[in-house]
C-alpha cells in the first residue's frame, strides 16, 4: 500500500485487529434479557465488614412483630372470596404458606420502588434463566417499568412484536384481559411469553395516539440477533448492533476487520433499539476507539461497596481519519447507553438520532433458595464525564426523530441525516 494510501485509512499503523478471549460479565438492560453477574452465596465488603450472601440473620432494630401479627390473623380468619375457575388455589398448608413467603420477598423488593428490583419465583425464575440462553418462545421486546406503567424498551428487530407494530417508548396498559398497572415485570413477561403460533393482545398507547388500541402479535421463537454490516454504495460503512452478547465482542471485531480491509474512513454504528447485555462487550467495543487507560464508565456503589472503573484497553486501531456517526433512539438502552456515551463524550463520535432510554443502573441476580431469586439494583453507571446517565437518557449531538409515517414509508431519516453528516465531515 502506498503511503498516500495510509493516510487516507481511518485505522493506526501497524495496528491489527486481533483475536483474544472475552470474559462477559452480564447486566440487566431494561427487563429480563441479562444479567450483571450472578452472586450467589458469596462475599461483598459493605462499610468494611464482610457480608455473607446465601446466609441471613434477623436485623438488629427491626419490629417484625406485625408481619408475624397479619400472619396469624390470615391463619384464623382468612376465606377466599369466589375466584374464576382458572384461578388455582394453593393445595395444601405447606404450599400456601410457601406463597406468602414468596409474597412477602416481592412486597420488600417493591417497596424500594425500583422499576429493576423484584423477586423471581420458581416458575419466573425458570423464565429468565431461558431468557439468558439467548432463544426463547415469545413475542421479542424488551420491557421495563416506567412510573408504574409497563414500557417497551425496544422491540427485536424482526420478531414478532416489531412486524405487529411494536414500538419503543409504547405503554402498554392491557395483556390480554389483566391490566398492567403495578403489575412487576416478572409478571408482565410471564403473561406475553408462550407457546410458538399462540396470540397474546396488547393494549398499547402511543405519544400522538388519542386513545389506546389493541395489537395483536402471535408468537414465534425468537433468536437474539448480533450484528448486520453494510458497504454502502457512497463508501459508507455501516454496523448495525442490535445487542450485546458474549459473543459480541467477536463479532464485532470481525466487522471491523471488513471496515478496514473496505478501505473506507467513514462509519455508522447503529445501536437503535439495542436494549443492552454484556457490560464487558460494552467496554471491548470502546477499546478499539480510545487509548488505554480512558474511563467508559464507572460502576457507582453509593459507599456499599468500592466503586470499580472500566477503563479502556487500549486496542486504539483508528487514527485522525476515522469519521463517525452512531445512531441511537429511545431503544438504545445500558450497555447501548454506556457505549455511545462514553465515544461521545471523548470526541471519537457524533451521536445522532433520538434521546436514549435512560437505564443506568446495575443489577446483580442473588438466589434466595435453589429455585428463587432476587434482581436487586446495586449500582449506578457514571459516564466518563461523571454524570449518572440520565433517567430520560442521553441526548444526541443531533436530534432527528423517526416518525411513524417514516416507518410506514420505509423512511430512515436519521440515518439519512448521518450520512449528510458523514460527508460534511
Amino acid at each position: 500500500m502506498s503511503e498516500e494510501g495510509r493516510q487516507r485509512l481511518p485505522f493506526n499503523e501497524g495496528g491489527k485487529l486481533s483475536r483474544r478471549t472475552v470474559v462477559a460479565i452480564a447486566i440487566v438492560a431494561g427487563a429480563l434479557l441479562f444479567i450483571l453477574g450472578m452472586v450467589i452465596g458469596s462475599e461483598r465488603t459493605k462499610n468494611g465488614q464482610s457480608v455473607i450472601l446465601g446466609t441471613a440473620e434477623q436485623p438488629s432494630g427491626v419490629d417484625f412483630s406485625p408481619v408475624w401479627k397479619a400472619w396469624q390473623v390470615i391463619d384464623d380468619k382468612f376465606v377466599p372470596a369466589a375466584v374464576a375457575t382458572t384461578t388455582r388455589l394453593a393445595t395444601s398448608t405447606e404450599e400456601a404458606n410457601q406463597v406468602r413467603v414468596w409474597g412477602m420477598i416481592q412486597g420488600l423488593a417493591e417497596s424500594l420502588q425500583d422499576p429493576y428490583t423484584f423477586f423471581l419465583p420458581p416458575v419466573e425464575n425458570e423464565i429468565f434463566a431461558e431468557d439468558i440462553k439467548g432463544a426463547f418462545e415469545g413475542v421479542g421486546m424488551e420491557i421495563a417499568v416506567r412510573d408504574q406503567v409497563l414500557t417497551v424498551v425496544a422491540p427485536l428487530r424482526g420478531a414478532p412484536a416489531e412486524k405487529a407494530g411494536i414500538q419503543s417508548g409504547d405503554k402498554i396498559l392491557k395483556i390480554d384481559e389483566a391490566l398492567t398497572r403495578g403489575m412487576d415485570i416478572s409478571a408482565a413477561v410471564s403473561r406475553i411469553r408462550g407457546e410458538k403460533g399462540t396470540q397474546v393482545r396488547l393494549l398499547v398507547i402511543r405519544e400522538g395516539w388519542s386513545e389506546a388500541r389493541e395489537i395483536r402479535v402471535t408468537r414465534d421463537i425468537i433468536n437474539v440477533p448480533t450484528i448486520i454490516t453494510t458497504k454502502r454504495d457512497d463508501g459508507i460503512f455501516v454496523i448495525e448492533l442490535r445487542s450485546f452478547t458474549a459473543n459480541s465482542p467477536e463479532l464485532f471485531r470481525g466487522a471491523l476487520r471488513e471496515f478496514v480491509e473496505s478501505g473506507q474512513h467513514r462509519l455508522i454504528l447503529d445501536l437503535r433499539r439495542n436494549p443492552g447485555g454484556y457490560l464487558e462487550a460494552a467496554v471491548d467495543m470502546a477499546s478499539w476507539f480510545l487509548p488505554s487507560g480512558r474511563v467508559v464508565v464507572t460502576e457507582d456503589y453509593a459507599g456499599n461497596a468500592d466503586n470499580i472503573v472500566h477503563r479502556s484497553r487500549g486496542y486504539d486501531i483508528f487514527n485522525e481519519n476515522l469519521r463517525m456517526v452512531i445512531l441511537v433512539d429511545n431503544g438504545s438502552a445500558s450497555a447501548s447507553e454506556i457505549l455511545a456515551g462514553a465515544l461521545k463524550h471523548w470526541g471519537v463520535a457524533k451521536m445522532v438520532g433520538d434521546s436514549t432510554f435512560g437505564k443506568g443502573s446495575v443489577q446483580e441476580l442473588v438466589e434466595i433458595t435453589k429455585d428463587t431469586a432476587l434482581k436487586v439494583t446495586v449500582a449506578r453507571w457514571v459516564g466518563p464525564d461523571g454524570i449518572p446517565i440520565p433517567l430520560e437518557g442521553i441526548a444526541p449531538d443531533v436530534v432527528v426523530k423517526l416518525t411513524e409515517e417514516d416507518a410506514k414509508a420505509d423512511k430512515d431519516p436519521q440515518l439519512d441525516r448521518a450520512v449528510e453528516i458523514l460527508k460534511e465531515m
